[in-house]
């Protein structure tokens, strides 16, 4: 039964995870000076830059993974973009133990994308998309 899941399954999944990144960077667009506020706000260098790195993957990737198109490089993207902001946007770490929950979660659900992101990296997105189209 799972078997005849599988096209469907990897389908939402990829949706679900550009549902992340997706409006992310869209979001964006419209808030850039926000963007590079915050970047700026962790000590990062060259903010507008990595705002605009940031707005390119985020956009770019994401609408890779709804189609289904350059899916494994654009997820292998995602997936090391989304590990280098977590430890800098969410280095639960360094704030005081009360305050740790939320960065904590946030961290750890980074890294469980990151963790998908792999795995479609690794297997693909499925029949239902542009790639296996454009194999076949």
């Amino acid at each position: 039964m799972l078997n005849a899941l599988q096209n469907p399954l990897a389908l939402a999944g990829r949706w679900l995870l550009a549902a992340l990144f997706l409006p992310a960077g869209i979001a964006k667009i419209s808030g850039f000076a926000g963007t590079v506020g915050y970047i700026n706000s962790v000590g990062l260098p060259f903010p507008t830059l990595g705002a605009i790195i940031a707005l390119v993957v985020e956009v770019l990737c994401g609408l890779a993974l709804v189609v289904g198109l350059g899916t494994r490089v654009a997820a292998l993207i995602l997936a090391i973009f989304t590990l280098v902001a977590t430890f800098f946007f969410h280095p639960y770490w360094s704030v005081a133990a009360d305050q740790q929950l939320i960065p904590f979660l946030l961290f750890y659900k980074n890294v469980a994308v990151v963790g998908g992101l792999l795995i479609l990296a690794a297997f693909g997105p499925g029949a239902w998309s542009l790639d296996a189209k454009r194999a076949n």
